[in-house]
């Protein structure tokens, strides 16, 4: 089992089908492609019954987190999937996130122990959240389709999400990729993570292509669209 420590600025853009094809365009002159190719990345979201997690991040305070299960694929016994907590502090994006199979995650949300970093930050950190929330249950899985392109000499990567589409039954990332959409049509997600400036030729395409800055958020829409009425 491994863990994994994230730090970094994450700028998000919805874009619309032109400026969709403009980046693309743009963007394969400048970065490469992550040797993974198109990836359908399946995200499980824990919340409370109350969706007091979701309920403080869409009021935009300066600090705001969130706990998910992440898979790549559709899985299989032989898979690793990625317990994350994400934070966000004053626009800096800090990831916490274990290795371990597919249902490995319910021993821990039981019990609030581990067997992976039980006595490391991570496990710290984690066990904190949980008791800070108390029980924490899976709510919305999220699925879209991702292309990533990236900059060998720096920390630069810029992702496009595709057909991001969402189940709130059927909460497992093996029974199928399918899901109800969460945009119109042709829309897509870009996101700009780097741990440092954005380039000057990245800032140029953002103002050629009018992209407004966005702060959608894929979790956030789902509550807002479905899972606010189940409270």
């Amino acid at each position: 089992m491994y863990s994994y420590v994230f730090k970094r600025y994450e700028l998000k853009y919805l874009l619309n089908p032109d400026q969709y094809v403009f980046f693309l365009k743009a963007v394969r002159g400048y970065l490469q492609p992550d040797k993974y190719g198109e990836t359908t990345i399946q995200s499980l979201y824990y919340d409370t019954d109350d969706y007091r997690i979701i309920r403080a991040s869409i009021e935009k305070p300066v600090f705001k987190e969130k706990i998910r299960l992440r898979c790549y694929g559709l899985n299989d016994s032989n898979k690793n999937v990625f317990l994350e907590m994400k934070r966000k502090y004053e626009g800096v994006v800090y990831k916490r996130r274990i290795s371990m199979k597919e249902g490995e995650e319910n021993k821990y949300f039981d019990t609030g122990k581990h067997e992976a970093q039980a006595d490391g930050q991570i496990g710290n950190e984690l066990r904190y959240f949980t008791s800070l929330y108390g029980s924490l249950k899976g709510k919305a899985l999220i699925l879209y389709d991702r292309c990533a392109y990236f900059d060998p000499d720096s920390e630069l990567r810029v992702t496009f999400d595709r057909n991001i589409r969402y189940r709130t039954e059927e909460l497992n990332f093996h029974t199928s990729l399918e899901g109800k959409p969460i945009l119109a049509p042709g829309f897509v997600l870009m996101e700009i993570k780097t741990g440092t400036s954005i380039p000057l030729w990245l800032c140029r395409l953002l103002s050629e292509s009018g992209a407004p800055k966005s702060s959608f958020s894929k979790y956030g829409a789902v509550y807002a669209n479905d899972l606010i009425n189940k409270i």
